[in-house]
Order: structure tokens, then C-alpha cells, then sequence
């Protein structure tokens, strides 16, 4: 389970706002590279707080109201013209920026999920698997996840077509199949539909 170790070892190094950054939607074929930034007071226990992935909807869903409640935080994203343009791990990184740009209080430190940090303007500490390590990761991953999975169900009324309620812009077979028949709708990700060549001639 996540707990404070890491942001009490960097305040220990003098830094005072430590904030933890995560992302959601890195492997889906549609919608937004999502990012968030969460600073958190370092005696506020959050019962059930976890990494995103291993936790309900409904789960995800109640802790996100008391993170955005008890929380500093800034929600941002990557387009998919973005994402297009730069490449997927640009545009994640861009989205993790622009999280930690939008913070009602600035942050001196970022702990950031993964292996990898480019760009930002205060100094980091990547950690794998931070969203099961650091609480403040874990609380940012909860807000990235909510957003983007809300994101798809807006997408789903708008495009009704591609399913997006169900698989929330992920390669399913079914979301592929639906791309070949149908065309990719203006939220797919054009670099990411290499695969409709291949499924066309599959199907022919």
C-alpha cells in the first residue's frame, strides 16, 4: 500500500510543496493522454487510497471527491493532435507539465510514476510503480484515471457508434473492428491505427 516515505525523505532534503504526478490513457487508440498533480498534506490519511488500476469504478469514484476536496491539485491533458504530433511519451510528458504548471500552489518537487522525466522546470524523482508506493502519486493516478474514463463517456454520446463506454479507447478487438468498418472518428489517434491496413486485408 502507498504511504508518505518518499515525500518525507525529499522534504527531508529541504523541499516543502512535493507533488505526485501520474497519467492515464497511454495505451488507448482514442481520446486524451490524461495527467495529474496532486500535493498532499503529509497527516492526511485517505482510507482505500491505491493505485487506480487496482481499485472499482465506484471506488475510484469516491476517493476522487475526497482527493479534489482535501487536495492541491491540477488536472491536464495531451489532445490526440497532439499526441499525433509529438509521439505518445512527449505528449504524456507534456500532459505531466502542463498538471504541474496548473497548480493553484507551486510545487518545489515532482515524484513522478514510471522511469521517465523530461521538461519540467523544478527538479523530479521518477519511481516505477509509484502509484502503489507514494501517496501522492496514488492520489494523483485516481484523479487522471476518473477524468479520462469521464472523458470516454462523453465520447460515447458523441461518437455512439465505436463503444466507447465499454472499452474507453482501448485496442479491444471489437473498438478495432469498429475503426476498419467504420473510420476513425476526429478523437482517434491517427498513429495509433496501423493495425486497420492489416484487419482490412484480414477481412477481405
Amino acid at each position: 500500500m502507498p504511504n508518505y516515505d518518499f515525500e518525507k525523505e525529499v522534504m527531508a532534503r529541504g523541499y516543502s510543496a512535493v507533488c505526485g504526478i501520474d497519467e492515464a490513457g497511454r495505451g488507448p487508440l482514442a481520446g486524451n493522454v490524461v495527467a495529474a498533480a496532486v500535493i498532499l498534506p503529509l497527516d492526511l490519511e485517505i482510507e482505500g487510497l491505491n493505485d487506480s488500476k487496482k481499485l472499482s469504478e465506484k471506488k475510484r469514484e469516491a476517493l476522487y471527491d475526497v482527493i479534489v476536496e482535501k487536495a492541491i491539485y491540477s488536472i491536464a491533458w495531451a489532445t490526440p493532435k497532439e499526441i499525433d504530433e509529438l509521439n505518445i511519451l512527449n505528449a504524456t510528458m507534456l500532459a505531466m507539465r502542463r498538471a504541474v504548471e496548473g497548480l493553484p500552489k507551486k510545487a518545489d518537487f515532482a515524484l513522478i510514476d514510471g522511469n521517465c522525466s523530461r521538461g519540467f522546470t523544478i527538479p523530479t524523482q521518477t519511481i516505477v510503480k509509484g502509484d502503489a508506493l507514494s501517496m501522492s502519486i496514488a492520489a494523483a493516478s485516481i484523479l487522471a484515471k476518473v477524468t479520462r474514463d469521464r472523458q470516454c463517456m462523453a465520447l460515447d454520446e458523441q461518437y455512439p457508434a465505436y463503444g466507447f463506454k465499454g472499452h474507453k479507447g482501448y485496442p479491444t478487438k471489437a473498438h478495432m473492428q469498429k475503426v476498419v468498418e467504420l473510420g476513425p472518428c476526429p478523437e482517434h489517434r491517427k498513429t495509433f491505427l496501423k493495425f486497420v491496413d492489416k484487419m482490412k486485408h484480414e477481412n477481405d
